[in-house]
């Protein structure tokens, strides 16, 4: 992996550890029931996006 391709894996790892960690703090503060398990799949499925990013360094 050449070092330009490395810094954009880094990139999206850190992107996608932000949006993980702002839907685990929405879903910690919201009351309605749906809402916080819309804002619990989106950490989810970023959390998931995340590993397989990791996966490419």
């Amino acid at each position: 992996m050449s070092p330009k391709e490395l810094l954009y894996v880094e990139d999206a790892l850190g992107h996608t550890q932000f949006l993980m960690n702002q839907c685990r703090t929405a879903a910690s503060q919201l009351s309605d029931p749906a809402l916080r398990g819309q804002a619990q799949q989106l950490a989810n499925a970023n959390q998931k996006l995340f590993a397989q990013f990791f996966d490419l360094t």
